[in-house]
């Protein structure tokens, strides 16, 4: 069994390749659904990081995806049920992998969480239960430890309310939401210029889906602030990436992204030219750190843009909105 604490600890591009490796052997061994995927694709032997198969996504809304034995009452996340064939599920066997890939992931980009009123607008997300995100936010908005912190249920007056006396009261503000919220928020005209705004994407068939840079527009103007950031993150995954108003998202160390050709699973595509996102998360370890998503991006200076999704994916329920 692999240290956990080693995937926090990374120091280095060798480093990360080779615990990659290390990690996928392991999960080639322990995950039944990886293993007989890699036999399918004559992709069983991983001797070097270029060798590593990445399972399809759609396999978490099929099977059991675990490396590690499950325990009679498990966290379970499911995804927001947007898509025709069903909602995915992911088994998190070590609930503390996800509490410090989240923690680490916010500290790095967005600093401690104690310096932060952290204000939620995620109403499906809540009405669905097994949410990843309501589960990381939850988590946040505890190591806030401020009593104005916490989720708002389509009471925008009292959101505002709050947002203002966070601000007197010296601490800085964040608010997270759904985007179809954050729109109807955004339509009751109230100043949230000194927020720091994250969309978490996602119409939810509420309204008509916006490219993200008319959802920032449409936002920026609403709430009266000049950037929108936003999370990119999935049930499938326990770790996220962030991007402010370039819209280069940003990974922690132990997350990676790299292109696949649409046509040839098999085949890397390089930096500047657009192909299918491949994520490496060793924080997965318990599950599948490899994943094949249906999202279509670009590797730039700085990170990675998202640029659609692959013919036929279905509509993802955590931002995949794209420019």
């Amino acid at each position: 069994m692999i240290n956990p604490s080693r995937i926090f600890e990374l120091q280095s591009e060798a480093e990360f390749h080779s615990l990659a490796v290390e990690v996928a052997r392991f999960q080639l061994e322990n995950c039944a659904i990886y293993r007989d995927f890699a036999r399918l694709m004559k992709m069983e032997d991983v001797n070097t990081f270029e060798d590593i198969p990445f399972l399809p996504i759609r396999f978490f809304k099929e099977v059991e995806v675990v490396s590690t034995p499950i325990s009679d009452d498990p966290l379970v996340f499911l995804s927001s049920g947007t898509g025709e064939q069903g909602r995915s599920q992911h088994i998190v066997t070590d609930p503390s992998l996800y509490q410090q890939s989240y923690s680490l992931g916010f500290e790095q980009y967005f600093g401690n969480p104690k310096d932060w009123v952290i204000l939620a607008l995620l109403p499906n997300y809540l009405e669905q239960g097994n949410s990843g995100l309501v589960n990381m936010v939850e988590g946040l908005i505890a190591q806030s430890a401020h009593p104005l912190s916490g989720f708002v249920l389509n009471e925008m007056e009292h959101l505002h309310a709050r947002y203002t006396l966070a601000l007197s009261s010296g601490r800085k503000c964040m608010l997270f939401g759904v985007s179809y919220a954050l729109l109807d928020l955004a339509e009751q005209g109230h100043d949230f210029s000194q927020a720091v705004v994250v969309e978490t994407g996602g119409m939810k068939g509420r309204r008509q889906e916006l490219t993200k840079p008319e959802l920032h527009d449409a936002l920026k103007q609403g709430l009266n602030t000049s950037e929108i950031h936003s999370e990119y993150g999935m049930t499938e995954l326990l770790s996220q990436g962030y991007c402010g108003p370039d819209l280069i998202f940003q990974t922690p160390a132990w997350m990676r992204v790299v292109l696949r050709d649409v046509s040839d699973p098999k085949a890397r595509v390089p930096a500047g030219q657009r192909g299918a996102i491949n994520i490496i998360d060793l924080a997965n370890l318990n599950s599948c750190s490899f994943i094949a998503t249906d999202d279509l991006g670009k590797l730039v200076p700085g990170g990675f843009l998202l640029e659609g999704r692959v013919n036929h994916a279905d509509i993802r329920g955590c931002n995949q909105m794209v420019g």
